[in-house]
């Protein structure tokens, strides 16, 4: 139910409130504005990974890493397509988390919700050890412990100002990081055409250095398993919307145009750095732009590409903070999670959410300096194959739900899964068949492994949840959808 507030459409509880969740009042704000939202969409599935991690692809795969990354989009692709027929059609807090809910039962959502918050918080603890790494190679005298305390505080107290001020600092986080993907693909579209001074023009590196695909095909399947981790985020939209006036509108249109943003940022980057650079140099394995941008000639190239990763670790650490509060946050509303996380502040934040993300992260920052290979690196791979189990849960419960209302008579969604059923089918089996890969090769094994025991403990999590409260299949949600 809406409740109309100075103006503004507030999320209130009805009066059948969850145990624990408290009187009906103020809820999450909407701060978030359609250009915080294009950007957020759009900055999402631009992160580090493609400025420095897409080299380990183009070693493993040669220039057929483009394939590579292409076939992790279309899946990528596919799977946002079933997660905004369900967000256009019904945008609530908790998004994916209440969907998964409604389609698999309580011990589905519960699992997804958990998970999904899992995976953030420790995304939290890496990208503050990456970017405090960063500033440390700057000033090595500060150890990096201080650094990565540093932009914990900051990024947290951006976070606890107000929903808008998370979306001002992300918008020109990935302002920033747009605008260096389009100088960037420029500047190799023109080397490739003979207008950049001094260029090689042509394609011919793309097969004059062992073929197009040196390493077989079977090196470029198997590749396309790191690839599809390096789309996550493209989903955050789905979580912000909520905290905005138009909700619908906001997903249906990053949802339309995912297919470009995919195609022209991941895709066509790579194509540039194996057309410009030869696949097999060494710097391509280190950083593969900044080996393309030498190519050019671009002047200090590595403090242009350190700012840049740098840009690119703030945002995803802003996201990161941002997008485990609200889940936390959702949590909560069915039970999931300890009643204390639902306080908001006066200006709709979830203040205590987000301080409990900090806190998670700021004890792995601890971890990655006191035992880097031994506790981070198990928390590194405790969390590889989090995020496809959620994907999965998305898919199913998209065939479900859509069955489900194609039996009760419901109108066509105005954002359809493209050839439903049989198409849902095929994403959910491609997004099955990632993580069966990632249990066949030697080098991901141990992350599938680890994160089943993420897996189990959550399961464990919510069997001790059942005993000790009320079924939470029985628990009644509020109304935070915008009525």
């Amino acid at each position: 139910m809406a409740q109309v507030t100075s103006g503004a459409t507030r999320w209130t509880r009805p009066s059948s409130t969850p145990p624990g969740q408290g009187a009906a009042g103020p809820g999450l704000g909407q701060g978030l504005e359609r250009r915080h939202l294009d950007l957020i969409a759009l900055g999402g599935v631009i992160g580090a990974g493609l400025f420095v991690g897409s080299g380990v692809v183009v070693q493993h795969a040669g220039p057929a890493a483009i394939v590579s990354f292409l076939v992790a989009g279309v899946i990528t692709v596919l799977m946002m397509r079933m997660l905004a027929e369900m967000a256009v059609s019904r945008p609530v807090v908790g998004s994916f988390y209440v969907y998964a809910r409604e389609a698999l039962g309580a011990r589905g959502g519960f699992v997804v919700g958990w998970l999904y918050w899992y995976f953030f918080v420790i995304v939290v603890a890496v990208e503050a050890v990456a970017g405090a790494r960063i500033l440390a190679g700057w000033w090595p005298q500060v150890p990096v412990w201080a650094f990565g305390l540093g932009l914990l505080v900051t990024l947290t107290a951006t976070n606890l100002v107000s929903a808008r001020s998370y979306g001002e600092f992300e918008y020109w986080f990935s302002s920033i990081k747009v605008v260096a993907i389009v100088l960037f693909l420029a500047a190799g579209l023109l080397w490739i055409t003979g207008l950049w001074p001094r260029s090689t023009p042509g394609l011919s590196g793309l097969w004059s250095h062992g073929g197009f695909a040196p390493h077989g095909w079977v090196a470029v399947v198997t590749a396309v398993v790191p690839c599809v981790a390096f789309y996550t985020g493209a989903e955050i939209v789905t979580i912000a919307a909520a905290e905005s006036r138009d909700p619908r509108g906001a997903v249906e249109k990053a949802m339309r145009t995912i297919v470009l943003r995919v195609v022209t940022f991941y895709v066509g980057s790579v194509f540039v750095v194996v057309a410009v650079r030869a696949w097999n140099d060494p710097e391509i394995a280190i950083s593969p732009y900044a080996a393309a941008l030498r190519t050019l000639g671009i002047p200090g190239v590595s403090t242009l590409m350190n700012l840049l990763i740098l840009t690119a670790v703030l945002s995803c650490l802003n996201s990161a903070l941002f997008t485990a509060s609200r889940m936390l946050f959702a949590l909560t509303g069915f039970g999931d999670a300890p009643p204390w996380f639902a306080q908001v502040s006066r200006s709709g934040v979830p203040r205590r959410a987000i301080v409990a993300g900090t806190l998670v992260g700021w004890i792995s920052l601890v971890a990655a300096v006191v035992s880097p290979d031994v506790v981070f690196a198990f928390l590194i791979n405790s969390y590889g194959a989090v995020i496809l189990f959620v994907y999965i849960a998305i898919a199913a419960s998209q065939i479900v739900l859509r069955r489900r209302g194609q039996a009760a008579g419901e109108p066509r969604p105005a954002v359809p899964m493209w050839g439903f059923p049989w198409l849902s089918s095929v994403t959910l089996a491609l997004l099955v068949l990632v993580v069966v890969a990632m249990g066949l090769l030697p080098q991901t094994r141990p992350q599938l492994l680890v994160s089943l025991l993420t897996l189990a403990v959550v399961l464990g999590l919510y069997e001790l949840r059942v005993r000790r409260g009320p079924d939470p299949a029985s628990i009644v949600a509020p109304a935070r959808e915008r009525t």
